[in-house]
């Protein structure tokens, strides 16, 4: 049915997740040159379609869209889900950004591996409908595991895509689906739970505390919500501690030498602590306090801190907060 003097070239946003997987497995079985692209942010990763497209050999194309995906979710057209998930607005970003990256590389149309009824909120059909008028490719969006239930798009109807081997799939359970990947030989994939941080509260709720704060935050600041206790002072400033050694080790991959302040105790077991953007002494010292607070140090002892500031790093001795002293402050 494909005019074999023209390959037809189709790009997917995939998740790395079955679904999306076998929505590519589905056009590529038709002769189709299927090629994905996914975005990641620090409110979400590239790894599971990086491992889906090693496995499948499917072209991936990675972006990283946290700029832009940040002004949309400061005021989601949709609103948000339970959380801080702006998840219709979010699906319509990514395939205005796939659509233009269509365009730019001469693909034909896009697809997804999105099922209808599967999610309550953004799966269903008037959420898909949504999604596909508010990206700005309406009739070019193909979703080959439920494309029967859906109005005919545009490739399907000029002919560059089967609608006959498409499929009719719809609701909350994943047999079909796993009997479809039993088919493509595909055992191992990722379970459906999401991955999104803006769909877990404790995340979104540091977020809309930092938003508060800092309107155009910067990529490392929400890097630094997914660890440790957080703390606001009246003042502004604000104090991350460590609460184990994995934690330890995101801060110190987040720090900037050059703006932020380091805290660690000198000669006992205890948390890193981050001062981003630095501050006056008076908050240094009280940052100080509290990671001797939280350390193995004596009860309401004193002990050496080492403060690595901006160009200077010094040890001043202090007595430690008990936690519950500061408890008021935690985000």
């Amino acid at each position: 049915m494909n005019d074999v003097s023209k390959k037809v070239r189709a790009l997917g946003l995939c998740s790395g997740g079955l679904d999306s997987q076998l929505a590519g497995l589905v056009l590529r079985a038709q002769g189709i040159e299927v090629h994905w692209i996914t975005f990641e942010t620090p409110f979400f990763s590239a790894d599971k379609a990086r491992n889906a497209a090693g496995k499948l050999d499917i072209p991936l194309i990675v972006e990283n869209i946290t700029e832009t995906y940040l002004e949309m979710l400061k005021n989601p057209s949709a609103g948000y889900g339970k959380h801080m998930n702006p998840c219709m607005d979010c699906h319509s970003l990514m395939f205005r950004l796939a659509g233009l990256r269509m365009k730019e590389d001469g693909f034909d149309f896009l697809f997804s591996g999105e099922v209808v009824g599967q999610r309550p909120m953004s799966q269903t059909k008037p959420s898909l409908r949504y999604v596909e008028k508010h990206s700005g490719f309406d009739g070019y969006i193909v979703r080959p595991l439920s494309a029967q239930l859906l109005p005919e798009s545009i490739p399907e109807r000029e002919g560059l895509v089967d609608r006959s081997r498409l499929l009719d799939l719809s609701g909350r359970s994943r047999k079909a689906q796993m009997q479809l990947a039993k088919e493509y030989g595909i055992t191992d994939y990722p379970t459906p739970a999401g991955g999104c941080l803006l769909t877990e509260q404790v995340y979104s709720d540091r977020l809309r505390e930092l938003l508060a704060h800092d309107p155009n935050p910067s990529e490392a600041a929400l890097e630094l919500l997914k660890c440790g206790r957080h703390f606001r002072l009246p003042g502004g400033a604000k104090i991350i501690v460590g609460r184990r050694q994995a934690d330890n080790n995101f801060l110190q991959k987040y720090y900037n030498s050059r703006t932020d302040t380091l805290i660690r105790l000198s000669k006992l077991p205890g948390p890193l602590v981050l001062v981003p953007e630095g501050s006056d002494a008076q908050v240094i010292r009280l940052a100080a306090a509290m990671a001797v607070g939280y350390s193995k140090a004596p009860k309401d002892s004193a002990a050496d801190v080492q403060v690595v500031s901006p160009g200077e790093t010094e040890v001043i001795r202090v007595l430690g907060l008990r936690p519950e002293d500061f408890k008021r402050l935690m985000i």
